[in-house]
């Protein structure tokens, strides 16, 4: 079986997932792929650079997926720029380093049964 064949199916999964995310709340890149589960990190991230190309990718708050660290990862002044204005007009907050407090802003995960529906487990 081809990992391009699987590809779309596990992005729907990862965009379902992040979709999940609350206003105004932060999840980690290693927290989506827990919930989605069979992936790592890494491929979080590929699923959001693919937004670009979707047209549905404006749905998706790509945005409220930050490093584990609480910090931006996105390269490039005009990214790191605009999820941070995002996030702010959500009322989330960046200290003076540009780290995001998880205790406040973090988010807790889906319910269990969005995982079940999802068949990840």
């Amino acid at each position: 079986m081809s990992t391009e064949n699987n590809e779309p199916k596990l992005f729907d999964r990862i965009y379902d997932a992040i979709r999940q995310i609350p206003e105004g709340r932060i999840a980690s890149y290693g927290q989506i792929s827990k919930i989605v589960g069979h992936c790592s990190a890494q491929m979080i991230g590929f699923a959001l650079a693919a937004l670009r190309d979707r047209p549905d990718g404006d749905e998706v708050p790509w945005y409220r997926v930050v490093n584990s660290q609480g910090r931006v990862a996105l390269t490039g002044d005009y990214g790191i720029n605009m999820q941070r204005s995002l996030l702010e007009q959500e009322g989330v907050e960046f200290d003076e380093d540009g780290v995001i407090d998880f205790f406040r802003f973090g988010w807790l995960g889906a319910p269990s049964s969005f995982k079940l529906k999802k068949g990840t487990k």
